[in-house]
């Protein structure tokens, strides 16, 4: 499956989310960056100026593609077309890691701008399954796939998220995506523990782990409910928890996710440091 080509994994190192309105700041004086994610749809066009600020992106940083309208959890069959312009920018740009959510958002021909939650059952296992092998098979690479934040429990489910993913792991070969904000949300919404989560994990499988900000509500009762919405910086929690993870895990590639109300690069670079306070603590 795998091309001899293929660019090295990204580094152990931090990295971030890219915005066009950093192109600048990161080719100038990127500080402590050590590689970028793209999201994949925003590429999938032929020409113009994000393709050829990526080209100059890709030759000083490694990228990490990051999809979000395959949905690997769907009922259907996978969009041919959609995987057809994966496919290509997967070949001429060759990242270091691609990665999709364990979620689905499409039905029949309708696509709904959310990734929703799956019910963790033998079922769903055989077609995520399917799916996952059905990418790999078409990029000719490992996939990376990202664990959910959830808002409910599906009474129908009959394994464990982490069961699930380690399942799935082992079936099809593909790897993971810890994301440690949406185990803090995830526990936080279904009041478990996100250490728990974490001790269960199938850290081994893990090759890129993610952190981003999230909204505080509270649900119908009062109770608080956490929205991961990508659009503030890491709360204390999360870097505790992330702290937690990399001492059973051991050194991982990072990312800072800000997709919403997206601040200046000093921000950013601030983000990126501390992050990169995290892993020197379990590279020493």
């Amino acid at each position: 499956m795998l091309d001899a080509t293929q660019n090295p994994p990204l580094p152990a190192r931090s990295g971030v989310g890219y915005k066009a309105q950093h192109y600048s700041d990161i080719m100038e004086s990127p500080g402590p960056l050590g590689w970028l994610e793209i999201h994949a749809e925003n590429y999938m066009g032929d020409g113009g100026r994000p393709l050829a600020q990526l080209r100059h992106l890709a030759e000083r940083f490694p990228i990490s593609v990051h999809g979000v309208g395959l949905s690997i959890g769907g009922e259907g069959d996978l969009d041919a077309d959609h995987l057809a312009r994966l496919k290509h920018l997967v070949s001429w740009l060759n990242p270091a890691s691609f990665s999709e959510h364990l979620a689905w958002s499409t039905h029949d021909s309708h696509f709904f701008n959310d990734l929703l939650p799956l019910p963790y059952t033998p079922k769903t296992l055989d077609r995520v399954a399917t799916h996952v092998q059905q990418v790999q098979e078409t990029i000719g690479r490992q996939m990376l796939l990202e664990n959910p934040s959830s808002y409910l429990a599906f009474a129908e489910s009959t394994m464990s998220e982490t069961d699930f993913l380690r399942e799935l792991a082992q079936r099809t070969g593909c790897g993971l995506l810890l994301d440690v904000n949406n185990v803090f949300v995830s526990a936080t919404n279904l009041k478990t523990s996100p250490q728990a989560y974490i001790d269960d994990f199938p850290l081994d499988a893990v090759g890129e782990i993610h952190l981003g900000g999230h909204d505080e509500d509270e649900d119908e009762t009062g109770a608080p409910l956490l929205i991961d919405s990508h659009g503030k910086a890491v709360v204390d929690p999360v870097w505790a928890l992330l702290d937690y993870t990399l001492a059973k895990s051991g050194p991982k590639p990072l990312l800072i996710e800000w997709d919403t109300d997206v601040p200046e690069w000093p921000v950013l670079a601030d983000e990126i440091e501390r992050a990169d306070r995290a892993l020197s603590l379990v590279m020493s």
